[in-house]
């Protein structure tokens, strides 16, 4: 299971799966609550109004998987470049990723801006829910191109091994997006309340000090100084390299999310009060996914590099011990939530049904949790080692069929309501995660590597 090649400049570092996973972890935490204030705060206005903030960011989530297209593709192109110890060519992937990502949030940020109204329908949103969300999606909208350039920087300082850079970054970040986002939302002083747009403006503040600070890093820690021409041009050599993993990676990002929304609009179509809920309930479940989450990226930054030097043995182990792990604490801690679940709900309502349906959600999410860690993981462990479409063929039609179709199919037409979405989750999870290690278990990957090593070599 080895390949070798002589690389043309001298390898960097090993990576390690901790030193990387802890700073992703926090980042990923941070943005997180920052996400769970914006709710908190906007369920304080009404239930309606966290209903309507929640249902616009289910939105931006869903354009924001579009930046997945370079951010997957440049994360393993990266890391198999400087496995190798072929800088320079690493270099130029770089500052190719700043003029796709350009050009894919000015694609995405226009659809909000021009026409939210038809976005949030697909959601099957109550009509009470849209004069609040609406403006709430257009101010969102500037947001989406600065989130693309700060997905492909951050990426690329990902990929160099400088996480705790990273977190620095995105600690400075949230915390100003924290300290904006009450004053802009409920007002201070002579600042007017300006209600939900108040959170996208912060969003955009804070985001804009982020790109600086990581251009600033960019040239302290890489060395790279990029020009204008770099925000716009396509450099198809480097790009065409990035989209071959970055496409089938994007694809099964965007089924999932458009699977995703189907179940959204089943709880849209059971009434705003199923909508908050699983809103909140959500809120927690992005917590107890976030381990899983940090864990299955930074395997991927380290399996990466370990397919670039050809140490494909020790990348296998990588995957089996951090899949061990995954699984122990996912387990743990989605029964630590469903625990405190009465106390949680209450940062986000005092409503008594809408409390107990959300804990009940809770305790569902103990037997999701696992089989998300297995596609976290090994999704993550087959896209570095260039096996970048079996996940998608295989998961298109579990994402169609069980998640789309099965929320649909629980929740309404057997009336099992929220809880029918939930189990329509957990099914999905635990087939394509089960199908994807079988596929690492029976080394269907290695081929990929082995011809990931020879593109890299005749590069």
């Amino acid at each position: 299971m080895t390949s070798r090649a002589a690389p043309a400049e001298q390898a960097g570092p090993r990576p390690r799966l901790f030193a990387l996973a802890w700073p992703l972890f926090l980042e990923l935490l941070l943005g997180i609550a920052v996400g769970m204030a914006g709710t908190a705060l906007a369920a304080r206005q009404s239930d309606l109004a966290g209903a309507s903030f929640a249902l616009a960011h289910h939105v931006f989530g869903m354009l924001f998987i579009l930046f997945r297209v370079v951010g997957a593709g440049v994360g393993v192109v990266l890391t198999q470049a400087l496995g190798a110890g072929r800088r320079a060519a690493a270099d130029a992937v770089a500052r190719a990723v700043l003029g796709a990502s350009t050009w894919v949030g000015v694609a995405v940020a226009l659809p909000a801006l021009l026409a939210p109204v038809a976005l949030l329908h697909l959601l099957n949103a109550p009509a009470e829910v849209l004069p609040l969300a609406t403006p709430l999606l257009m101010a969102l909208a500037p947001a989406m191109l600065l989130d693309a350039w700060i997905a492909s920087m951050t990426a690329v300082m990902r990929a160099h091994l400088r996480a705790r850079d990273t977190l620095g970054v995105t600690v400075v970040m949230h915390l100003m997006h924290l300290a904006l986002m009450g004053p802009l939302m409920t007002g201070w002083g002579p600042l007017p309340a300006l209600g939900l747009p108040g959170f996208a403006l912060a969003v955009v503040v804070s985001r804009a000090v982020a790109i600086v600070l990581h251009l600033m890093l960019w040239r302290l820690r890489l060395g790279i100084v990029p020009v204008w021409a770099d925000l716009w041009r396509l450099r198809r050599r480097e790009l065409t390299a990035v989209a071959r993993i970055g496409l089938p990676g994007a694809a099964e990002n965007i089924a999932y999310r458009l699977a995703f929304m189907v179940s959204v609009a089943v709880a849209g179509g059971l009434g705003a009060a199923a909508l908050a809920t699983h809103a909140y309930a959500m809120q927690i479940v992005m917590v107890v996914l976030l381990f899983g989450l940090a864990t299955g990226l930074s395997v991927e930054t380290v399996v990466g590099h370990l397919i670039g030097a050809g140490h494909l043995h020790e990348a296998h182990r990588v995957v089996r011990r951090a899949l061990a792990r995954g699984l122990g604490v996912s387990v743990l801690v989605a029964t630590a939530a469903a625990l405190a679940g009465p106390w949680l709900m209450r940062l986000f309502t005092a409503d008594a049904q809408i409390i107990a349906a959300a804990v009940a959600l809770l305790w569902w999410t103990v037997l999701l949790e696992p089989g998300r860690t297995f596609n976290l993981v090994v999704i993550n462990a087959l896209r570095a080692a260039g096996d970048a479409r079996y996940p998608v063929a295989v998961g298109a039609v579990s994402l169609a069929v069980v998640l789309a179709g099965g929320s649909w199919l629980l929740g309404v037409h057997f009336e099992l309501g929220l809880p029918g979405v939930w189990l329509a989750y957990a099914a999905d999870e635990w087939l394509r995660g089960l199908l994807m290690w079988r596929r690492w278990a029976t080394l269907a990957w290695v081929p990929h590597a082995r011809a990931s090593r020879k593109r890299l070599a005749a590069a």
